[in-house]
């Protein structure tokens, strides 16, 4: 049923199942030198054949600082997937980047310390990330924008990932926002370098559901990401949709050659 063309989609809190008006829709656990992947939804999006997997699984049980993000990658590369567009929940480090607001990031800092962070353990590899985010599939989310009608879109930003799983404290927020971070969360890193270590295409859409300490007046609680989420999610939905039915089986990306001359 499913080619070895694929596109992945990783959904981060509140995007545990994108597959309610789908039909035939294939479920599987991938076993990988690492220990079993999150499970993985195949089905079809138009043409497109799909591979969806909910990052901190589909009862919210795995915890930023503990999801296998070396498992999923693994499983999902081993599954013939080429691109993936992934959903991060992040607090906004600017008053200008409001709650509500879908952020293409294009960049990003790691402040992770406890996480395994690469395939290449036994091997000295130094992966590029000049180009932290593949630009040919932020450009292809961006111009799929008009399905997002609610709230702001902005189509660049810093994404600052923290070890978590506690919020930033008023001071950390403030250096972040020193460094240039726009926006901040506990799960970006390292799913997106070891995206690029396996050579795939990968591009993440952040939905901001609060601002950081200090910045709101509020305390800060997983309530807000679900409040948000209430508000923003079937959007963020069809926005992955209208991408995904829109994406070629050709196309040209520097990301498919990250591994030349990495190797020592």
């Amino acid at each position: 049923m499913f080619g070895v063309f694929m596109i992945g989609i990783i959904g981060g809190s509140g995007v545990y199942d994108i597959t309610k008006e789908v039909d035939n829709v294939e479920k599987k656990i991938v076993l990988t030198p690492y220990g079993e992947s999150a499970e993985i939804s195949l089905f079809k999006i138009g043409e497109n054949d799909v591979a969806f997997m909910p990052r901190h699984s589909g009862d919210h049980s795995s915890p930023p600082h503990k999801i296998n993000y070396r498992a999923n990658i693994w499983g999902l590369h081993s599954l013939g997937v080429k691109q993936i567009i992934a959903t991060n929940a992040v607090g906004s480090l600017d008053e200008k980047i409001h709650p509500g607001s879908l952020v293409i990031v294009d960049d990003f800092i790691d402040f992770t310390f406890r996480r395994e962070k690469t395939f290449y353990d036994d091997t000295v590899v130094h992966i590029d990330v000049t180009e932290p985010y593949c630009n040919r599939l932020r450009s292809q989310i961006i111009a799929n924008k008009s399905v997002v009608t609610d709230g702001d879109f902005v189509e660049g930003g810093v994404y600052v990932c923290n070890e978590g799983p506690r919020f930033e404290s008023p001071a950390e927020v403030k250096m972040l926002q020193t460094l240039g971070g726009n926006v901040v969360g506990m799960t970006g890193l390292p799913e997106a370098v070891l995206a690029r270590e396996k050579e795939i295409c990968y591009a993440s859409i952040c939905l901001v559901s609060n601002y950081g300490a200090s910045i709101s007046p509020n305390k800060l609680t997983m309530d807000e990401v679900f409040e948000i989420m209430e508000v923003k999610g079937q959007e963020l939905i069809n926005l992955i949709y209208k991408t995904v039915e829109s994406m070629n089986r050709e196309y040209d990306c520097h990301c498919s050659s990250a591994l030349d001359g990495a190797g020592v």
